[in-house]
């Protein structure tokens, strides 16, 4: 029994990892479970409310940024170091904790969840198809129609694959579980400030910009993720045409990924465009002011749920996919 958990002492990480991801796959985001996120967010309003005013706004903004993510990022660290000075039968108490950590910083089952309901509220009826969908999307969405609705949602799932599941393991690889969290304080900070309309350009512009830095990588990342299974078949004959393969849905991201407002988005976007044949972006409301974003695709054909199930796949085979990448670059590590 010692030399049980002695291997999985030794292969802490690895183990935190799985058992995280293992708890946000079967359990999500339990609304009755305090949310680390919730804390972020009201840091971040409280430093708006308090910094957003007067002279100086974008000097504010990246000093509350920076100080906020160096916080998150320092206290997860020092509190992971205090498990050094327990006794050892309570050493592995650690790996419980760095398991919490990546279960609360991951976001893929919650999503999947909100844009299958979106999916069944608007073949309901239109008015509630609306209000689901805001619960996920910052758009205005009391005008979308139906097919605007089913967009947005498709979208949104897309964005949160790099955001919710696949940029947070990146930076568990580089910095552990502190890097994590750092992560997604970074991100909290680009949804609730990051935006161009006049009360945030100034003082959310380096949020954004940090943002755009953290998710370069991963953003990419992510649309290779969706689109590696779909690249290559195999022909069921053999022979020398054993497989083939499709590089024209990689130049159909690559061409149209560039196209969106963010330089990232539009890569794990351009993607799930290109995998289920359709069109998104365009023009929309946030905050009461339109953004004229390019279109990513052009097959503006009608989106049905057999659309949200593939999508659906497509986010889970991607994700176990990183998932089996930083289990190998972990182990690799030991």
């Amino acid at each position: 029994m010692e030399e049980y958990f002695s291997f999985f002492i030794i292969h802490g990480s690895f183990t935190a990892l799985l058992l995280g991801w293992l708890l946000d796959l079967f359990l999500g985001d339990p609304a009755w479970l305090p949310h680390p996120v919730v804390g972020f967010g009201n840091l971040i309003a409280a430093g708006e409310h308090r910094l957003n005013k007067g002279n100086h706004r974008r000097l504010k903004g990246a000093l509350m940024a920076i100080f906020l993510i160096f916080f998150v990022f320092g206290a997860t660290a020092f509190l992971r170091h205090l498990f050094c000075f327990l006794p050892s039968p309570y050493e592995k108490a650690r790996i419980l904790f760095d398991a919490i950590l990546v279960f609360y910083c991951l976001a893929g089952t919650t999503l999947i969840r909100e844009v299958r309901q979106v999916f069944l509220a608007v073949d309901r009826s239109l008015e509630e198809g609306r209000r689901q969908v805001a619960r996920i999307v910052g758009r205005d969405t009391s005008q979308l129609s139906a097919q605007e609705v089913r967009t947005a949602a498709l979208e949104t799932l897309a964005e949160n694959l790099s955001d919710g599941v696949i940029a947070p393991l990146f930076w568990f690889v580089l910095l552990g579980t502190p890097g994590m969290l750092a992560y997604k304080m970074v991100n909290t900070l680009d949804s609730m400030i990051g935006y161009r309309t006049e009360r945030y350009k100034d003082f959310g512009c380096w949020a954004a910009h940090i943002d755009d830095v953290a998710n370069f990588i991963p953003a990419r990342l992510t649309a290779l993720l969706m689109i590696v299974p779909k690249l290559i078949t195999i022909n069921p004959h053999g022979g020398s045409g054993l497989f083939t393969f499709h590089f024209s849905l990689f130049t159909f991201v690559f061409k149209n990924g560039r196209k969106h407002a963010s330089p990232n988005s539009g890569y794990p976007e351009a993607a799930l465009a290109g995998i289920l044949n359709c069109r998104f972006g365009g023009p929309h409301y946030y905050f009461g002011q339109l953004f004229d974003k390019p279109f990513i695709g052009t097959n503006d054909r009608p989106l049905t749920t057999e659309d949200m199930k593939k999508a659906v796949r497509v986010n889970r085979t991607a994700e176990v996919l990183m998932i089996l990448f930083v289990l190998l670059s972990n182990s690799l590590l030991i």
